[in-house]
Parts: C-alpha cells; structure tokens; sequence
C-alpha cells in the first residue's frame, strides 16, 4: 500500500482586480498533478523556480489549500478533512522548510520550538518528560542539550536547520516534506544536512518529498525523481534513469546543466530560448513548446501530452518521447 497517493491536484490562485477585488484570472501554480509515494522512499522533485513544487509541497501538508483533487495519506484523504480534524493527523506527516533563519520564531528558544509539538499532541506527560525528549531529539540530530536553551540567531544556519529538522522529528511522522532544505546552505554544510536526513530515514524509516532545484543533490538523495515545469509533472523515473537517459526535451536541459566532473567527459549544453510562461495563461497544447527545440507543429501546440509509461516506470508527458 502506498503511503501517500496524489491525485489530479490543482492549486490555482485567483488574481483579484478592480474596486470589488473580482477574480480576473487565475494562477495555475499546480495543475493535474498525480504521483505516488511508499513508506521509506525518498521522492525527488525538482524544476526551474516558479514551476509549482514548493506550492505542491505545501498542498500536499495542507500549509495552502488546494482548489480541486485528492491526496491520500495511509488510505484518507486529508483534502476532506475539516481543520480540528486534520490536526491530529498532522502527526504522521511534517515539512522542513527552506529558509532555516525565517522558519524559527525568534523569541522562542530552539527547545520550545521543538516542544512545540510535543504540547499541540500531548506527547509528553510532564515537564521532565518534555525536557527529556527535546534532549534526545537534538541528540539525534547532533545538537548537545544545552542548545535547548539558545535563540535562533546564536545558531549558524546548518545548526538552525537541524533544529528545523528535530522540530519536524518531534512527532514521530511517516512522512516528511523537506522544501530545498539545503539551498540556503554553504556546500559543506549542505553535504552534513543530506547526510543527516539520510541517516534518519535509515533508522526510522521515514518517507521523504525531497524539494530542490540542483539535480546534483537530488541524485545523491532519491531514489526516483519528478521533473515539474509550469505546475505540471512532465517526467517521473528512478533517479539513476533520469540522469543517464532522460526522455523529456526539459528534464534533457536540465540535465545538460548539471556540472561534470570528470574534464574528460563533456556535455553538450542545451540552451533554451525564452522565459518560462506566465502560470496566469500557460499556452495551449504541451506547455512546453514554445521553448522546446523538438516540438511539431500543429501537433504540440494544440494536443497537450499525457504522463504516459514510455519504459517499465518511467512516465513522461511528451508526444515525441
């Protein structure tokens, strides 16, 4: 059984004009989106910003509300679930967020921002039981005890998201939502953060979305990977597939992109023309054609792709793939 299953997602943002702020139009942030993810797999998404994946992390957590489909969570569909309702299953999934220096308030201490969670759930039944475990949670994420007791801005930015990742452990979730946990990051602590959450989901056996736009670090971490691109999915296959042969034009320029490091080997650079679409009115057809370098006419400009099964697990939304 999958642990969480998504289906036809769409989270569409009006955009109000006028003196009765009237929707106009809308922002098709995520469009007709559908995967699955199974317990202890590590989910890759990546894609140009603006493409939709933080806003589909966010929906799939329901941190913004999405406008139509499902997402199913161990069997139920938390989009149905009425707010007091949902948070009690908030417990079996969590989010790490990018900016570890916004995503902690500045005038708690990193214990009660851990603790947090621990009083919303009544995980722990005294104050010594609460001390405790916020000891044990910065133990496994590498924090001594008395980091308990610090605000925010006496912590480096790898240290305020291992906070930020030990929040999110407070609770025991099956699934975590991490949004480019490491983009904000210098290299070297971005290597201790993956390595971090590799180790915890070894040991606890935890699911991960794992939101980034460098296809390096999504490599080392996924085990498959989801190509998005003007919020939709246009390429989802195990992550050494995605790197060796991509089949979608897009995910091949994203991939051309990725430094090499062998000198030897080169990589043809693929350059493509123009700017991402407005998501206010994405074209008609394959919302990629206007900057793909194979698209046919009339075909891609008016038929839009399915994800169709082009190789045992390997979806792409492409006609000529």
């Amino acid at each position: 059984m999958h642990l969480l299953e998504v289906r036809h997602l769409r989270v569409h943002f009006p955009v109000r004009r006028g003196i009765l702020s009237r929707a106009r139009a809308h922002i098709k942030a995520v469009d007709d989106v559908g995967f699955d993810l199974v317990a202890g797999e590590t989910l890759g998404l990546v894609g140009e910003s603006g493409c939709g994946k933080t806003t589909l992390g966010r929906a799939i957590v329901r941190l913004t509300e999405p406008t139509a489909g499902s997402v199913l969570f161990d069997g139920e569909d938390i989009t149905r679930l009425a707010r007091r309702e949902l948070r009690g299953r908030r417990r079996g999934f969590q989010m790490i967020f990018q900016d570890p220096y916004g995503s902690l308030s500045p005038r708690l201490t990193a214990g009660d921002s851990i603790g947090e969670a621990l009083d919303i759930h009544g995980l722990a039944k005294s104050k010594a039981a609460r001390q405790q475990r916020i000891a044990e949670l910065l133990a496994a994420v590498g924090l001594d005890s008395a980091a308990g007791g610090r605000y925010p801005h006496e912590f480096s930015g790898g240290q305020r998201q291992r906070i930020g990742v030990a929040r999110a452990l407070a609770v025991e979730p099956k699934l975590i939502v991490c949004d480019e946990p490491v983009s904000a990051l210098d290299v070297s602590v971005q290597a201790q953060i993956i390595n971090l959450l590799q180790d915890l989901q070894q040991d606890r056996g935890i699911a991960y979305l794992f939101i980034a736009h460098d296809l390096a670090v999504i490599e080392h971490i996924s085990r498959r990977v989801m190509v998005m691109y003007l919020g939709k999915v246009v390429e989802l296959a195990e992550s050494a597939v995605i790197i060796s042969g991509p089949r979608h034009p897009y995910t091949q320029a994203l991939i051309s992109a990725v430094p090499v490091v062998d000198p030897v080997s080169k990589r043809r650079r693929i350059i493509l023309p123009g700017e991402v679409p407005s998501p206010i009115s994405p074209p008609a057809g394959c919302p990629f054609h206007p900057r793909c370098p194979i698209a046919e006419f009339p075909r891609c400009q008016s038929e839009t792709p399915r994800l169709r099964e082009v190789a045992p697990r390997h979806w792409v939304a492409c006609h000529l793939a």
